[in-house]
């Protein structure tokens, strides 16, 4: 366990105790009074002395100084921190005017292209920043009146296609009804023809079969054939003869022979043999 304990930190050849600028201890309770406070860098910066690259959000325990500057009332703070590598002081400074924080000793801010010093308000002052809000707001008002009256006239639009449309569908609705009932009517007439014709020959027929009757049923000299009916009388008078002579039922109750007891259990009397 000892050998991995580490009690002491490497220093390279090159190294020159003069350039890390440390106030003694026995001076830093004469200046302003400092808090030591637990922030994250808020931006990423180079270190000025070793070249160390220091990303926004790394955790520090920094000193607060609270200084004379202000900004509409606003008090502006100081923050001291040390370089991860080479302990060299970094400091830098709240930005109320621009929301934001200003590198001032130790160290360099990385490029950021919203927040570069050459733009336009960056460095406005209190009448430019109130007169740009007021431009922008004007622009994003416009901008609303303009897609409000571009939404009517779509809706505008709109709503005529759907009046063509529906014009269009009524005109072929109406079309496709007359040829419906053009169509109808000429099937109503084919039916009554078809009817008609049906009706004609069934008269047709009928007639003739009733001349083929009437041919069948008259003699050469033209008088009319009558019918015998002597099978009829000599077959209802069979029929009479038939029920005089069958007796008439009786409901008497007729005795049946009993038969042996042994008989009904299989038993098969023998014949005697004297």
């Amino acid at each position: 366990m000892s050998e991995r304990k580490v009690l002491t930190k490497y220093y390279p050849p090159d190294f020159d105790p003069s350039a890390i600028t440390r106030t003694p201890r026995h001076l830093r309770g004469t200046g302003p009074k400092l808090m030591t406070v637990r922030l994250m860098a808020p931006f990423s910066m180079k270190c000025m002395q070793c070249g160390e690259y220091i990303y926004k959000g790394r955790k520090f325990n920094a000193r607060k100084e609270t200084t004379e500057e202000k900004y509409l009332t606003i008090p502006i703070y100081r923050f001291y921190i040390r370089c991860t590598r080479c302990s060299g002081e970094i400091t830098f400074k709240t930005d109320p005017k621009n929301m934001d924080y200003q590198c001032e000793k130790g160290a360099k801010r990385n490029f950021e292209p919203w927040r570069d010093p050459k733009a336009e308000h960056y460095n406005e002052t209190e009448e430019e920043t109130l007169a740009r809000l007021e431009r922008e707001e004007n622009e994003e008002q416009e901008r609303l009146e303009r897609d409000k009256m571009a939404e009517l006239e779509e809706k505008m639009l709109d709503s005529k296609r759907e009046m063509a449309v529906a014009d269009a569908l009524d005109e072929i609705r109406t079309r496709n009804a007359r040829i419906e009932r053009g169509e109808a009517l000429g099937q109503d007439v084919a039916l009554a023809h078809v009817k008609d014709e049906v009706s004609e020959a069934r008269l047709k027929e009928e007639q003739e079969i009733e001349e083929a009757a009437r041919r069948a049923f008259m003699t050469a000299s033209g008088e009319k054939v009558k019918r015998i009916v002597e099978d009829e009388v000599d077959i209802s008078t069979s029929t009479t003869e038939e029920k005089k002579e069958m007796p008439a039922p009786s409901f008497a109750r007729v005795k049946k022979p009993k038969k042996p007891f042994s008989a009904g259990l299989g038993i098969k009397k023998k014949p005697s043999l004297v």
